[in-house]
């Protein structure tokens, strides 16, 4: 019984991630257009929220410019597919106490979409 819950905990979130991999970055681009009064991710320029540029692999509240909320810092997350669809789909929820007042992505081809851009702009820096 251990031994299935341990391969379950391990097979589900390369799962998941392998389904993020299938996100359009040029749909991600579109929808990050909600997101740009707050974040951009060509420079590493923090507006209301901080520059997204090398999120993927990031620990979170790390950058140090930034004035990030207690939960954020000491979230103990690093962003990758996996955890940027959780946050993006329930930020409050995802990391309770952050200061970010996105409500969240409710479809899952929208937060794919997201995280293709994010993860295609990222390399590119």
């Amino acid at each position: 019984m251990r031994r299935t819950a341990l391969t379950a905990l391990t097979v589900l979130p390369l799962a998941a991630a392998s389904a993020m991999a299938d996100g359009d970055p040029a749909d991600g681009e579109k929808l990050f257009g909600r997101c740009k009064a707050c974040h951009v991710v060509d420079k590493e320029q923090n507006r209301v929220g901080p520059h997204l540029v090398g999120i993927i692999g990031r620990p979170a509240g790390s950058v140090g410019t930034f004035k990030y909320s207690d939960a954020m810092k000491n979230s103990g997350k690093t962003w990758d597919e996996a955890t940027l669809a959780a946050y993006l789909q329930d930020p409050k929820g995802y990391i309770p106490g952050n200061k970010m007042a996105f409500a969240g992505l409710k479809k899952e081809d929208e937060v794919e979409d997201v995280i293709a851009y994010l993860k295609q702009a990222s390399s590119t820096q």
